[in-house]
């Protein structure tokens, strides 16, 4: 299954208020296993990014003015989105953002009709009830060193929610069993895997009760005969 982990920064939090979207980043997985592949890119939003926004993400006004426009990268950003699972945090959030996009262009369909959409916030709240679960929180919870994170970046934000999700959701679909090669744990999936561990496993020992105990049990249950008329431990007799 190809997955594709994304992310955005904006000039502000609602793109009916006119606001754009300025940065995406996107990581690429098959099979739970990331590729190395990726799409990154910064726009000119042809307006102001407001000073809230931007202090969450530090990216100027000054430093989009030379950027492309949505309309110029649209197609490729389609284009590597389209058919994937997208695993985003927040969904809603830059759902609409890159809906809103889209329609101002015109000719592209909305995003869940190309896109399944995983929205990793619902998941770890569901997973983690009553807890806070943003980004930072959800990485110490997990064990995921993000303290290369100070400012919120759509690229690096994309792959530390790709290491949470993996982690959050249970790891990666190999196992990496040791003594099998890699192609092996690419070709087989858990069900298979565990199946095979479960092959070379030594058979458990069978522990049985001693002479003493046996007889210390069948006391035990002439007791409750004595007191109940018949234990569920006895078979009635049959006649």
């Amino acid at each position: 299954m190809r997955q594709v982990v994304l992310d955005t920064e904006t000039t502000g939090i609602d793109p009916k208020q006119g606001h754009r979207i300025i940065e995406i980043g996107c990581v690429e997985m098959i099979g739970r296993k990331l590729t190395k592949r990726h799409f990154h890119v910064y726009i000119n939003p042809d307006r102001e990014v407001e000073e809230e926004a931007f202090r969450v993400h530090g990216i100027s006004n000054e430093f989009l003015a030379d950027k492309p426009r949505f309309h110029e990268i649209a197609q490729e950003f389609f284009d590597f989105i389209k058919g994937a699972e997208l695993i985003i945090h927040n969904a809603p959030f830059d759902i609409g953002f890159m809906d809103h996009e889209f329609a101002r262009l015109g000719g592209y369909p909305k995003t869940h009709e190309v896109c399944r959409v995983f929205d990793s916030l619902v998941y770890a709240r569901k997973k983690h009830p009553g807890q806070k679960n943003n980004l930072d929180i959800l990485c110490k919870r997990y064990g995921i060193d993000n303290s290369h994170r100070e400012l919120h970046g759509a690229l690096l934000d994309s792959e530390i929610l790709a290491d949470v999700y993996l982690l959050m959701t249970g790891g990666q679909t190999s196992l990496g069993l040791a003594n099998h090669s890699d192609s092996q744990n690419k070709e087989e999936g858990d069900v298979d895997a565990i199946r095979r561990l479960s092959n070379e496993r030594k058979p458990l020992k069978i522990i049985r009760a001693s002479q003493l105990e046996l007889q210390s049990h069948e006391e035990r249950l002439n007791l409750i005969d004595k007191k109940s008329g018949q234990s569920l431990w006895r078979k009635p007799n049959v006649q």
